[in-house]
């Protein structure tokens, strides 16, 4: 077998060349050995597509000596029919564009391609056959609609498109078919459940040469059969064999506020994660509507959230420059949520009390002037409350809550707490061996403060503080007001839960956190 080095280093790479003698198939995989002896083992699926005599070149890092994903083979038939074959992991798929002939194609990005090539040439067609298509045997004018898989209708909702998936699994798994026919019915639900993806079939129905996207945008490990370019950069595809995408399974609590409700979908997009999903009316067992984004912020509940999760990104324009932002997002057939026992009593008391705030706004805005100005203690509120003719079960904390704000940091700190004030956007908790100062947002700190002899003469130095005179120390602030350190808001509340421990002395366990 020929060997190519490309660096004279280490940890240099070898570009390993052999010629097929013989494919012998295993469980999931196949040996292929060479006609000098040496053996590689490939997918059984990419090994149906080879033959003896096939030249087949990979990378081969010396110090790993294990076969990479990129492979390239070379075909040695005279026949006109036989393309060579390029297997390699792909990123970022460009919207559709038309070439010098007018043709319209993707082009897929192939990440520190080793064998040369740095981008696979995808004909709109060949993407429009693969991904678009329940049957990949058949050619696209004898198709059956994805509407027809999954035997609904094109103006069927994704709350209707989701029941008719879950339906036709039903029928399969009682039909005992084929894992053919249920990844068909998976695919059509998939693509007709995004809205984007579903405007493009939409559009390819009408027109099957209008441009076809890559699902996603790329990002995965694809097999194609075509030619390479001249100069050896581009592999210009004529079909796709295979393509599986990145992917991984994902499992997290996120608060219902998070979530963005339309009449016919609710959308969770998380920064921090760097991820969304998509739910339906049929996905789970409550019923919204529009009207949830003006009083969702009052809503503490959290919805467990578990799904297959494939990468996808795509081009922003920032500071003159393109950068490439990587995203998550989770597939529509693989969602799983799990919603707490006694949700719809929370969100009845989330709805009540959002009522509750127009029907007593002229009260509300007199208390939240006054706090502004100074801190009010929580039983103090109450009986201010009461006078003004707000309901004797008011949530006093819900006076100065905010959309961003996280239960998690606030209940903590109330188990802890002798007395509560309220002052501004924040929340004072006189605990047992200290004070705290806390906003319950991500990206702000918990201030936590010694034991002052006076929780007056304490309140009255700190109202007239701020948060960077504190931590700078200006003009003896810190010390005077028993400044002992920040705990901040991180990803993981676990960590801020462990550190507030340890300031306030308390024993540090492994106690489960996720429920609170």
């Amino acid at each position: 077998m020929e060997a190519a080095v490309q660096a004279g280093d280490a940890h240099a790479e070898v570009i390993r060349r052999g010629v097929l003698a013989e494919a012998r198939a295993e469980a999931r995989s196949a040996a292929c050995r060479f006609t000098d002896g040496v053996t590689i083992v490939v997918s059984s699926y990419l090994a149906a597509h080879i033959r003896p005599g096939d030249e087949i070149s990979f990378p081969l890092t010396i110090d790993s000596a294990s076969a990479g994903t990129e492979l390239y083979v070379r075909k040695t038939s005279p026949s006109r029919s036989a393309r060579d074959l390029y297997q390699a992991p792909i990123r970022y798929a460009a919207q559709p564009k038309a070439d010098k002939r007018e043709q319209l194609y993707v082009r897929a990005e192939v990440p520190s391609g080793r064998l040369g090539i740095s981008a696979v040439h995808l004909p709109c067609e060949i993407l429009r056959d693969y991904f678009y298509v329940a049957d990949r045997r058949r050619p696209w004018e004898r198709q059956p609609s994805l509407y027809d898989i999954l035997r609904a209708t094109p103006a069927a909702t994704l709350a209707e498109l989701r029941l008719a998936f879950k339906l036709r699994q039903l029928e399969l798994r009682a039909a005992g078919a084929s894992s053919h026919d249920h990844g068909a019915v998976e695919r059509a639900f998939n693509i007709l459940a995004q809205p984007e993806l579903r405007a493009c079939y939409d559009s390819l129905l009408k027109d099957p040469s209008a441009p076809a996207l890559f699902p996603y945008g790329g990002f995965g490990s694809i097999l194609v059969a075509g030619d390479r370019a001249r100069d050896g950069q581009t592999f210009f595809a004529t079909r796709i064999l295979s393509f599986l995408p990145e992917q991984r399974e994902r499992r997290f609590h996120a608060p219902l506020r998070r979530f963005e409700f339309h009449s016919d979908r609710a959308i969770y997009r998380d920064a921090r994660r760097e991820l969304e999903l998509t739910l339906d009316q049929s996905s789970v067992p409550i019923v919204w509507d529009g009207t949830w984004n003006q009083w969702k912020h009052l809503l503490g509940t959290k919805a467990e959230l578990q799904g297959t999760f494939v990468r996808t990104g795509r081009y922003r324009h920032s500071r003159g420059e393109w950068h490439l932002i990587h995203w998550e997002t989770a597939l529509p057939s693989r969602i799983r949520v799990t919603l707490p026992a006694d949700v719809a009593d929370q969100i009845d008391t989330a709805q009540r009390n959002y009522h509750r705030f127009g029907e007593f706004s002229e009260a509300l805005n007199q208390i939240r002037d006054r706090i502004e100005r100074e801190p009010m203690e929580r039983e103090q509120l109450r009986s201010l409350c009461w006078n003004l003719g707000l309901p004797g079960d008011f949530d006093i904390a819900q006076i100065s809550w905010k959309p961003d704000y996280d239960h998690f940091f606030y209940r903590q700190l109330c188990r802890r707490a002798r007395r509560l004030y309220l002052f501004r956007d924040e929340y004072v908790f006189e605990l047992e061996k200290g004070i705290a100062a806390e906003t319950p947002q991500l990206g702000h700190a918990t201030y936590l403060f010694s034991k002052p002899r006076s929780i007056e003469s304490f309140l009255a130095a700190y109202t007239g503080a701020t948060k960077e005179a504190i931590r700078q120390n200006r003009a003896n602030l810190a010390e005077r007001l028993g400044f002992l350190g920040r705990v901040v808001h991180g990803s993981n509340p676990k960590i801020w839960l462990r550190a507030l421990k340890q300031h306030l002395g308390e024993a540090v366990g492994n106690a489960k956190v996720a429920s609170d």
